[in-house]
């Protein structure tokens, strides 16, 4: 593993650690490297701020599951995958999902799904304005029921909640993800 990708695990080890006890908005730059002992020089030569931090380490999630999707995994093995992360590292995830920040993990998730699923859905026919406001707004409200599900509790299994997620996706948007149903 390269230096900087061992750095930027360290602070994200220090912020997972400091997120089980404190809100991330309420976390500082200087608990988090004093937490894991390195500088706030070495912070800000990895991160611009602690949001782009938590982005970061969410990004190390995304490429296991959803950027797998149509390759590895099917639609909902991406998914469960996705959603059992997420149960490993509750303190995490309820902290992240629950910040008010416009940096915040919610807006950076909703950006990373709607483009991941943008792209396919082009590589399968023409998107249009009606296909593209059903992508958005199947987008806005997975995340929200995903930000919902967390400060519940996360009671639904990971497997559940994917097929909740599957089962409200839009018909018309269906042909568009289709190829995200199987593994190449």
């Amino acid at each position: 593993m390269k230096f900087a990708n061992r750095t930027k695990l360290v602070l994200a080890e220090s912020i997972k650690e400091l997120m089980e006890h404190i809100p991330l908005d309420k976390i500082t730059v200087t608990q988090i490297v004093n937490n894991c002992g390195t500088t706030r020089q070495t912070f800000y030569r990895n991160f611009k701020d602690k949001y782009d931090l938590v982005n970061w380490y969410f990004d190390l999630i995304v490429q296991k599951t959803i950027h797998q999707m149509g390759i590895s995994l099917t639609l909902q093995e991406g998914l469960v995958k996705k959603f059992s992360y997420m149960v490993e590292d509750k303190a995490f995830f309820s902290s992240a999902l629950t910040s008010s920040d416009y940096n915040n993990l919610m807006n950076y998730d909703y950006q990373c799904i709607c483009n991941f699923y943008r792209e396919v859905a082009q590589r399968n026919g023409d998107l249009n304005e009606e296909i593209q406001f059903l992508l958005e707004f199947y987008c806005h409200g997975s995340m929200d029921m995903t930000a919902e599900w967390v400060r519940n509790g996360m009671k639904l299994s990971p497997k559940e909640m994917s097929e909740r997620l599957i089962q409200a996706l839009p018909a018309k948007l269906e042909p568009y993800l289709s190829t995200l149903s199987q593994c190449k």
